[in-house]
């Protein structure tokens, strides 16, 4: 993936990117917003430093590690990404409550269209507000939108200090381990 410039950085503010969905998903995480680097390359969680994709290898959801242009196969391996607001900011705090819970709204269509096993929101903070739940902490929560399991992760930007990559790790794979082993759900 080539790196942004400068200039590139500053025309993404605003930009959206592509949501990675289709048939078959079974995982779908949910970013808070598309930062400008992603903004700019077009692809989720794409600033170096962000731990998301060492974080989904980590706890056991891919076989290797996997770049933020590797979009099929991610969705090979059942996994899709969205964003509660897909506009791209330099900080996620230039995300307003309004467009917050516009994006829970959408997330619940988009989980009933696509059918996902399990949905993880990643940002507690942003999770409180899109939802309405000011007491909302991380791992399982109550909501269930179209039956899947709905759940709140650490949000993994570099920026996150509250969350260091092996804790980011252990959640993570705590939050599989528990779809896995879920009645009803087919074991990999």
């Amino acid at each position: 993936m080539l790196r942004p410039t400068p200039h590139d950085l500053i025309s993404a503010e605003g930009c959206s990117i592509p949501e990675v969905i289709g048939p078959g998903i079974r995982y779908l995480f949910v970013g808070i917003n598309p930062g400008l680097w992603s903004g700019a390359t077009g692809h989720h969680f794409a600033r170096p430093g962000n731990r998301f994709w060492p974080t989904l290898h980590g706890a056991g959801f891919t076989p290797h590690l996997l770049a933020p242009d590797d979009d099929e196969t991610l969705m090979a391996l059942g996994i899709g990404i969205t964003n509660l607001v897909n506009r791209a900011t330099a900080k996620a705090s230039q995300v307003t409550d309004a467009e917050l819970r516009a994006g829970a709204a959408r997330l619940r269509a988009t989980v009933a269209r696509h059918r996902p096993v399990a949905v993880a929101v990643l940002g507690v903070s942003a999770y409180r507000v899109a939802f309405d739940d000011p007491v909302a902490t991380i791992g399982r929560a109550a909501e269930a939108p179209a039956g899947a399991e709905l759940w709140i992760l650490p949000n993994p930007s570099g920026l996150n200090a509250h969350y260091q990559l092996p804790q980011l790790i252990d959640l993570f794979r705590t939050f599989r381990d528990s779809v896995t082993a879920s009645p009803g759900i087919v074991r990999e």
